[in-house]
């Protein structure tokens, strides 16, 4: 590993089909032990279901209001300072509840790779807001 500063480039931020928008800030085989991206979830959306394969992912709430889900048994409501922790191949998703963009820090270790991302969609859906009814 070797010194680095990554700059934050707004410009680079794309929207994903799980339903939100990221902008990775720190993903590089150089530093391979953790990733960092910004997530943003516009008000009243909610994330798909989705797991990481052996990958831990920590979601740093740093604006705005939700309720997230993680696994068979957390459901609980998150704002600003709040920490979740969600552990490999925990089904998980966020919805934003505030009228103000949800945004957070999503930190993998090891870092993020398309391959560990899977689709969690036949989950059962427990969400009380959910406005679409599909999981």
């Amino acid at each position: 590993m070797k010194e680095a500063v990554y700059r934050f480039n707004p410009e680079a931020e794309l929207y994903i089909d799980e339903g939100c928008y990221i902008t990775e800030l720190c993903n590089t085989a150089d530093d391979a032990g953790l990733s960092i991206a910004r997530a943003c979830v516009k008000p009243g959306a909610t994330t798909r279901w989705h797991r990481l394969k052996a990958t831990t992912e920590r979601y740093v709430i740093l604006e705005g209001t939700g309720y997230v889900e993680v696994g068979e048994s957390l459901q609980k409501d998150v704002g600003a300072g709040d920490v979740v922790l969600i552990p490999p191949m925990s089904r998980q998703r966020i919805t934003n509840t505030g009228i103000d963009d949800l945004v957070f820090l999503a930190i993998c270790t090891p870092r993020f790779e398309d391959g560990v991302y899977e689709d969690a969609g036949g989950v059962k859906d427990i969400h009380p807001l959910s406005l679409s009814g599909e999981d």
